[in-house]
């Protein structure tokens, strides 16, 4: 192996290292520094709309019923605290000087379960609120759905009208049943009237196997000036999350499973995960949508059209785990612009590629990103998009993502073999000439122009350019780099390896292969003894050695150095990784062994960079000759 392939080979392992750790350190710093550009004009606003916000009353005052629109789905009731009156600007104020002495009107908390193909939902009239949602395409071992709201009592979506919270308001229900199974389409809604008559009307409409809610709110007899949705309850990791984080961090909660803000404005698609209380497109831009997401599924508000909204964001902490990196709590907050309702689609979305594309709102790089400064938010997420493609094309003839893994594995590295080839070519031609050099470099060493006169006269001699031999050595590998990294992270974050058993032991290819939980070795295997981490330390010790052995220009101690050193980071790594992508290491491993053998047999290295008295090149490009002895 000569010495590009080894610093590209490890430059691989380096990238994939550097870029999880880094994403961590770059959301931090923005998301201070937008904190910072945030705050002048959070206090300013506050200041400019105290005096016409509402105020929520000290005494709860009369509750009056209030009629309803008709209509076949929607319901009638009326509502409690806190009271709302509109002064001659329109703007909303609270009036305790026309409150109702009667007594208060109880009433008391409901809930109502809506359950479609997708999802089932629970929803309280605290409030008028989201409660629960339980996504169906993520079952466990047992089969039971997961919850996807961290904590329920606190729920999500709470709706703030300027300054009147309504979060604790009792909204009436009406004769709206408990549960609901939607055959077709079905609409809940919530009403809350104060004693001046004045309404809120909150709807949550639901089709049959769509992945959206529609939550429409309605302002009769005022209109506020400012909104605030806030999802106090955060978003619950669907998973088990391994015992440990692994090395560094990398592994179980640092690199395979997610909590982030998620939010697409307009140009990109941006994954934060700020360390403390943060806020977003707080000076300028626009929001398309925005959510939280874990590792399989995320949920957003989506906005019919691009909203100046402004996303607070303050960590959540998960209790009695310390594994799991935590979830947010999430706050959109925006002015109405003489707007009297308000309208959104809630959405619940398992993170399927296919599925998010078909929505053309830039979801699916929920999945993967890049940077958008060189285009990678463009041309990475494209070949991300085709290895999956490939993967599942090989699964729906062999319904086996294990062997779709291979598959896909085999054809990628086919692919770039050439390049390695041209590679090997381009640095062996090279070493032929070594000798020479060297002995120019002793002949001319005190005069550097004719020691570069030498060199050129001897490149050109031979049809050798030494730009592009020392380019062929690296842009290979530059060439096939994105290919890797696509594929490790499509393995990684794939919905479609989740339980997807492969062979043998191999039961599920998005987790470790534990094969005994009575063995577990700390850090390295917390969850217990795995089989195909050990293969990976196998075929990594010998496909470094059969490169090392061939790479006569490293020094041997060098060389010993790197054959125990490779195996050893990649037990530390591959100990926590989802086996399917323990497989692809594996399989690329064995390929790059039978590869090197092959090529090395057909163009030998230089022994030691003397070629024996009888070598000669044979051909007109020293880069593309054989040796033959």
């Amino acid at each position: 192996m000569n010495k590009n392939t080894l610093i590209g080979s490890i430059l691989i392992a380096v990238i994939v290292i550097w870029w999880m750790a880094v994403n961590n350190a770059n959301a931090e710093a923005q998301a201070a520094a937008r904190a910072a550009q945030a705050k002048a004009k959070t206090e300013k606003q506050v200041a400019a709309d105290s005096a016409k916000s509402l105020v929520i009353p000290s005494k709860t005052p009369e509750i009056k019923a209030a009629p309803v629109l008709g209509g076949t789905d929607e319901r009638r009731g009326s509502t409690g605290s806190p009271t709302l009156t509109k002064d001659g600007s329109d703007s909303v104020v609270a009036s305790e000087a026309k409150q109702s002495t009667a007594p208060k009107a109880e009433i008391a908390e409901r809930s109502v379960t809506v359950e479609t193909d997708k999802f089932i939902m629970t929803l309280t009239n605290k409030g008028a609120k989201v409660k629960s949602v339980i996504v169906k395409a993520l079952p466990d071992s047992t089969g039971k759905f997961p919850e996807l709201i961290q904590d329920t009592t606190l729920g999500a979506f709470d709706l703030k009208l300027d300054n009147a919270d309504l979060s604790e308001a009792m909204f009436e229900l009406g004769n709206t049943p408990a549960k609901i199974v939607v055959n077709d389409s079905a609409k809940v809604q919530f009403a809350f009237q104060d004693a001046n008559g004045n309404q809120v009307i909150r709807s949550y409409g639901f089709t049959k196997e769509g992945p959206a809610v529609r939550q429409e709110n309605k302002f009769i007899g005022f209109q506020p000036n400012a909104y605030e949705l806030a999802w106090k309850g955060g978003l619950k990791e669907t998973e088990d999350i391994p015992k440990s984080k692994g090395f560094m961090g990398i592994g179980g909660g640092g690199t395979y499973y997610f909590s982030e803000v998620v939010f697409n404005d307009r140009y990109s698609v941006e994954r934060e995960m700020p360390r403390e209380q943060a806020s977003f497109n707080a000076t300028e831009g626009k929001v398309i949508w925005a959510g939280l997401r874990r590792k399989y599924v995320a949920m957003t508000v989506q906005f019919d059209e691009a909203v100046p909204a402004v996303l607070k964001t303050k960590p959540m902490k998960v209790e009695n785990s310390e594994v799991d990196p935590g979830t947010y709590k999430l706050t959109i907050a925006d002015d109405f612009r003489g707007a009297q309702s308000l309208s959104y689609d809630l959405m619940i979305l398992p993170l399927k590629w296919d599925e998010l594309s078909a929505l053309n709102k830039d979801y699916e790089k929920i999945i993967v990103s890049g940077w958008s400064w060189c285009g990678a938010d463009v041309w990475f997420v494209w070949i991300c998009k085709m290895l999956l493609k490939l993967l599942n094309l090989f699964y729906s003839i062999i319904p086996n993502y294990g062997i779709a893994i291979i598959l896909v594995t085999l054809i990628v590295r086919g692919i770039t073999t050439p390049f390695t080839v041209k590679q090997i070519k381009s640095t062996r031609g090279m070493a032929a000439l070594k000798p020479q050099l060297d002995e120019i470099n002793v002949k001319y060493r005190t005069d550097p122009q004719k020691k570069q006169a030498a060199m050129m006269e001897l490149y050109s001699k031979n049809n050798i350019n030494p730009l592009a031999s020392c380019t062929g050595g690296c842009l290979p590998m530059l060439i096939q780099m994105p290919i890797f990294m696509g594929l490790f992270f499509v393995l990684g974050r794939a919905i479609e390896l989740r339980g997807a058993p492969a062979f043998l032991w191999i039961s599920d290819l998005s987790r470790s292969d534990v094969v005994w939980s009575g063995i577990s070795i700390p850090i390295i295997m917390p969850s217990g003894l795995a089989i195909l981490p050990w293969l990976m330390v196998a075929t990594t010790y010998f496909q470094t050695k059969v490169t090392m052995n061939s790479n006569a220009g490293m020094d041997p101690a060098q060389q010993k150095m790197m054959v125990w050193m490779m195996p050893a980071m990649m037990l530390l790594f591959s100990a926590v990784m989802p086996s399917g992508l323990v497989l692809y290491w594996i399989i690329g491993n064995i390929w790059s062994i039978a590869q090197y053998k092959y090529i090395y047999s057909k163009f030998p290295p230089v022994n030691g960079n003397k070629p024996a008295a009888s070598t000669k090149l044979k051909g007109k490009n020293v880069k593309d000759a054989e040796i033959v002895k």
